[in-house]
């Protein structure tokens, strides 16, 4: 509990909010993976989306005119070599639709455990402990975590969100492409959580 108290004072010391509906790692050592007992209490841990209250904020206002901005040229259409029209296909793409990182994707309000999003998501029961403790650093198991400033989001921080097939904040979504990411770039889960520790970013 100590830890936890060490960080709810640092959020009240930056004035920020965080709502982490899983508890903080507890591990003696920050390299080492989850005992079995710790592991498996974190990974059948229920998600519970937040209510989040409705915060005003106050902005000054300023009288100065802005000069108006000019009016950026349209681009020209690329012609397609190929013309579709005749074909009934629309050359339009196809909506957003959840695509991951679209516009605005919709945050997860769904329920599960850790265990059941990486269980549907295909990732093998042996990689458990190394999606988890990749997923507990960048995340804290939060599937609607999104990084500010680099648009990151997500478990795993799919960065940039795009990335996801289908919504970067449904955690099954996440942790699908996180595992085919990780096998592709690293070889395995295993190699994953190697660099992890060693650059602290994956």
């Amino acid at each position: 509990m100590r830890g936890v108290g060490a960080a709810l004072a640092a959020v009240a010391f930056f004035g920020t909010v965080v709502i982490a509906p899983f508890a903080v790692s507890t591990a003696s050592s920050a390299d080492e993976l989850a005992s079995p007992e710790e592991l498996n209490q974190r990974i059948n841990q229920e998600f519970v989306a937040a209510d989040v209250p409705d915060v005003e904020f106050a902005f000054e206002t300023s009288s100065e005119k802005l000069p108006d901005p000019k009016p950026k040229p349209k681009p020209e259409p690329e012609e397609d070599e190929e013309d579709t029209s005749d074909s009934g296909e629309s050359a339009e793409p196809a909506g957003d639709e959840g695509a991951g990182g679209g516009a605005e994707s919709p945050e997860y309000t769904g329920g599960g455990s850790p265990k059941k999003w990486m269980t549907e998501a295909g990732i093998a029961e042996s990689d458990f402990g190394y999606v988890d403790y990749i997923a507990n650093r960048e995340s804290g198991w939060n599937p609607n975590a999104t990084n500010a400033s680099s648009g990151a989001c997500g478990v795993i921080q799919a960065n940039p969100c795009s990335k996801v097939p289908g919504n970067g904040y449904n955690p099954v979504d996440n942790l699908k492409w996180a595992d085919g990411y990780a096998k592709d770039r690293y070889g395995s889960w295993k190699a994953a959580w190697e660099f992890w520790q060693a650059n602290h970013w994956w």
